[in-house]
This record gives structure tokens, C-alpha cells and sequence, in this order.
């Protein structure tokens, strides 16, 4: 486990340095959102997973922090950790955020509630998928139901992850992908892989036969944390799409609806409004944390986006595969060596280590959670 950081941590009223904000692993980042949401006098709250812990044996905590009266009827809610090791992202800005004037002054009849760490089990285990594997920003379905169908993921599941992560492997892979997108076009191969599918629990995209702890860990927050909210304000923080180190907003308001104006009200009509994620039509998307939240929360106003940092573009998809692929295939022909630096690979995908992009991701991520809150007040 990792003990206290010895960086300085900033003080409040400041924007950090981005080495101040972003966290060596998940048991570093706990540490520091701690410390710096007591430092402004937020509570804060813990659920521990009951079976499962980090790689070293210690505890998996949700940790959730608040800051303003627990009767506000406005909340800002901002989420860490939906796709497990993205959150050193979403963790830093949720710090750096903490560190500004703001969180010592909220506007009157409003609290903020940060959820750092959704799915601990992802991000302490360095994958973005939960301790089931699956994706829990497509758990959020009505599991009592038939599943929505992923014809088209069901033709290319064979071929994705390839058996041996070598260049004639993916060269293979590739291929089969490649094949099916001059059938059917760009927009349906990045649908097939990208909206979620409930057949194959290993895997891309994998939606779960249940609920997800997280996921139910995400409605008792909410009850408990969010019982006198009337108007939410949402932010779920992922890292992927976009330009790099860029911010790309996927607003899932209904179309034209009070809410959707909000967002882009308070970020520019420009950012919210017909998003293209790497260009191609928005998939279908199934069971998002998003939509759990306005689950848990009826008779309730949420408005906001997923927040997505880019990386690198299109290619994060081999990522993704990647991930899979250490996960369930890299046994096959263990090398603990090759499976290091692969994994170092990963992270770098969805968090890339250039200090460039960190620095951009903590400087937007302070903007974008000052507009949402001072947006909100004015709702």
C-alpha cells in the first residue's frame, strides 16, 4: 500500500501543479483526496467493497466527499472512475478542483458531492473494466429484461483480442475489423464495439449479468448523499476521446430537453450539442452511469455530460483490446517483462505520463467544474 505522499500538497486557493493533483496509483490518489477535501472542510465517507482488495491485500474504498449543507436542493456531482484507471484523470481534477478558492465559498443553497474511485477494483488493478470484467458505464440496464442485442459485436467478438499480442497477431485482427468496416461502414464497426454487448464476459465492452457493486454502491451514495436535491448538476470524468488532452463533452439529456440546454448553457452550445466522438456517429451507448443516476435520482433534474480528455484518437481502440488481452490471454505465453512494459502502454493510452497533457487535462478540468457550478447556482 502505498504510505502518505510526501509532495506538498497545494494550498487552498490555488491551482496546483499538475504533479500536485495527478497520483502515482489508486492507494496515492485516496491519500491525497482525502487530505485535500478535509483540508476545506468537506466530510467525507467511505464504502469498502466486502470481498475484494488491491494486488497488495488492502481494503477497495468508494470514498465520497461533501462539501456545503447535506439539505441543499442544488448539487454538483462529480464522478471519478467509471472506467477504473482513467480516474487519475478524473481524480486529478476532482483535487484540483479542491485546491480553488471555490470550494471554500459555494453559492447559497448548494453542495457538491465528489464520488472519487467508482469502480476502486479497475483502477487499484490497472484496467478499466470492474472486478467482473465488465464495463460499468454499460451496467446500468434493467438486468430483469432481455439485453439489447450487439448483432454486429456478435460477428467480430472472434477476432478482436487477438490469441498473441504480437504483429501478426494484430496485423490479423486488423484485418478482421477492417473487413467488416468496408461491409458496413465506419459508424456500425464503432458501434458494435463501442455501445456494450451482454453475451461474452470477456469480452469488449462487456455489460454484466447483474449489477456491479459500484453500481449498487452508486445508488446508496446517492440516497444517502443526495436525498434534498431537486437540480443536479453531473460530470462523470473519462479520459479517450477527443483531441489530445482536450476536452470532448457526450451530453445524454434528452434531445431538446431543459436539461440538455443547461449543459450547453453552461459550456458552450458549441462543445454539447451534435458531439461526433472520433468523428463517427455516437453509438447507441447501454446502461451508462448517467443513466443510473437518473435512476436513483426520479422526480429529480440532472443535466450534464461524460467528459472525456482525448488521447490518441482512433488508435485508443487497440487499447482497449489490449486491455483484454492482459487480462484473459497474456498467461498463454507468460513474460512478465513484455507484460510490464504493455501494461505501462495501457496507462499511457488513457493517462498519457507527458506532463503537457496533465497540466491541460487540471487546468480544463477546474474550468469546466467552475462553469457546472456556477451554472448550477443560476438554474
Amino acid at each position: 500500500m502505498s504510505t502518505a505522499s510526501t509532495v506538498e500538497a497545494p494550498l487552498p486557493g490555488t491551482i496546483p501543479e499538475y504533479w500536485q493533483a495527478f497520483s502515482r496509483d489508486y492507494a496515492d490518489a485516496r491519500l491525497r483526496f482525502i487530505a485535500q477535501a478535509q483540508s476545506v472542510g468537506a466530510s467525507v465517507h467511505s464504502y469498502t467493497h466486502p470481498d475484494k482488495t488491491t494486488p497488495d491485500g488492502q481494503p477497495l474504498r468508494i470514498d465520497v466527499a461533501r462539501l456545503g449543507p447535506a439539505d441543499a436542493t442544488r448539487t454538483l456531482l462529480l464522478i471519478s472512475g467509471t472506467h477504473g484507471l482513467e480516474g487519475a484523470a478524473g481524480s486529478a481534477a476532482q483535487i484540483g478542483w479542491l485546491a480553488t478558492g471555490s470550494a471554500r465559498a459555494l453559492p447559497a443553497d448548494t453542495n457538491v458531492v465528489l464520488i472519487h474511485a467508482i469502480n476502486p477494483y479497475g483502477w487499484s488493478h490497472q484496467t478499466r473494466t470492474t472486478e467482473n470484467n465488465v464495463d460499468l458505464n454499460r451496467n446500468f440496464v434493467d438486468h430483469s429484461k432481455p439485453y439489447p442485442p450487439n448483432d454486429a459485436y456478435d460477428l467480430l467478438h472472434p477476432h478482436v483480442v487477438p490469441a498473441q499480442w504480437t504483429q501478426a497477431g494484430l496485423a490479423a485482427a486488423t484485418a478482421a475489423v477492417d473487413a467488416f468496416r468496408k461491409e458496413h461502414g465506419a459508424d456500425a464497426t464503432f458501434n458494435a464495439t463501442a455501445s456494450g454487448q451482454y453475451k461474452y464476459p470477456q469480452g469488449l465492452v462487456y455489460g454484466g449479468e447483474q449489477r456491479e457493486w459500484s453500481n449498487l454502491t452508486l445508488e446508496t451514495i446517492l440516497r444517502e448523499h443526495l436525498a434534498q436535491s431537486q437540480k443536479v448538476a453531473l460530470i462523470d470524468w473519462h479520459t479517450g476521446i477527443g483531441e489530445y488532452g482536450e476536452p470532448f463533452f457526450l451530453c445524454f439529456n434528452e434531445e431538446g430537453s431543459e436539461e440538455q440546454q443547461q449543459a450547453a448553457s453552461w459550456w458552450g452550445r458549441e462543445r454539447v450539442l451534435d458531439q461526433r466522438p472520433h468523428g463517427l456517429a455516437r453509438p447507441n451507448y447501454q446502461g451508462l452511469v448517467f443513466r443510473g443516476v437518473e435512476q436513483f435520482l426520479p422526480g429529480r433534474q440532472v443535466a450534464g455530460a461524460v467528459v472525456e480528455f482525448g488521447t490518441r484518437g482512433r488508435q485508443v481502440g487497440e487499447a482497449l483490446r489490449l486491455d483484454q488481452w492482459l487480462r484473459f490471454k497474456s498467461s498463454q505465453a507468460a513474460d512478465a517483462t513484455r507484460d510490464d512494459i504493455l501494461r505501462h502502454d495501457l496507462i499511457d493510452a488513457f493517462v498519457p505520463y507527458a506532463s503537457g497533457w496533465r497540466q491541460s487535462v487540471l487546468s480544463h478540468g477546474i474550468h469546466i467544474t467552475e462553469q457546472a457550478l456556477q451554472g448550477l447556482a443560476s438554474w
